[in-house]
């Protein structure tokens, strides 16, 4: 365990000493500021719009369906774009320096190497969801929205981050360009993102089929508050998925080196 974190705090380390952590910062909070506050504009309109139709009357509206869900919803998809930039450099950057052959050979296992690598990425994606915090809390000083769906909410953005940077680790793994890495997570994120509308398509075993492999499609009960079984199940089966094809990809070029 020692030598997982010690892995890990080298990776964080690389990631703040640099642009890449800081610029990921800004763009985040500057989207997650913006969705932020149309939602709860349009939240505030239509509520004025509802006690105008009913005479000034009280009319309920829950801030949890109309502002919070949305939000974690449209967070949800830009995550997507954001998860490669953060997870591209694991490995390749090791392989454009060649530093990756003192890794394999070095007397860490190679479980313990990816784990700390994926650990770090996790992390800085933690980093990033600790921003819309600070969106989250404006609602909660000017109104009353359950705090239940918020926290189920944020857990189902960390579970999901935390299942592609698994593979994003592995596609790092399988070359030394950063861009090629990230393109191909990308490629991957976005073919997760649209497998949930084949559900449109119609109630057939297949379409679910389909739907089930979607990330976005298990996002929605957390953004509802209710943690599913199914849900837990699907995003801790890819994040093993991921991290074992990873150890697989570091144990092959061990023995090669």
């Amino acid at each position: 365990m020692r030598n997982v974190w010690t892995i890990c705090r080298r990776e964080l380390y690389a990631y703040f000493v640099s642009p890449i952590a800081w610029v990921l910062l800004a763009m985040f909070a500057l989207l997650s500021g913006f969705f932020a506050m149309i939602m709860s504009s349009n939240f505030v309109q239509e509520t004025i719009i509802s006690q105008m139709r009913s005479q000034g009357q009280s009319v309920p509206m829950s801030i949890n369906e109309m502002v919070i869900a949305p939000l974690f919803g449209n967070i949800s998809v830009i995550s997507l774009f954001f998860i490669p930039l953060i997870g591209m450099r694991l490995f390749a950057e090791e392989k454009r320096q060649g530093t990756i052959e003192l890794l394999v050979t070095s007397p860490v296992q190679d479980v313990e190497i990816v784990i700390g690598k994926w650990l770090a990425a996790v992390l800085m994606y933690a980093c990033l969801l600790a921003l819309l915090v600070f969106d989250i809390s404006f609602l909660f000083v000017y109104g009353s929205p359950d705090a239940k769906p918020v926290a189920s909410a944020f857990l189902g953005m960390l579970l999901q981050g935390a299942a592609l940077l698994a593979f994003m680790a592995f596609f790092s793994a399988l070359t030394k360009n950063q861009i090629v890495a990230g393109s191909v997570g990308f490629g991957f994120s976005l073919a997760l993102w649209i497998l949930s509308w084949t559900s449109s398509l119609g109630d057939t075993p297949t379409t679910r089929f389909f739907s089930y492999l979607s990330v976005v499609t298990h996002m929605e009960s957390f953004s509802r508050g209710v943690i599913d079984s199914k849900d837990l199940i699907y995003y801790l089966s890819m994040i093993f998925l991921g991290l074992f094809l990873t150890t697989r990809s570091l144990e092959s070029l061990r023995w090669r080196s």
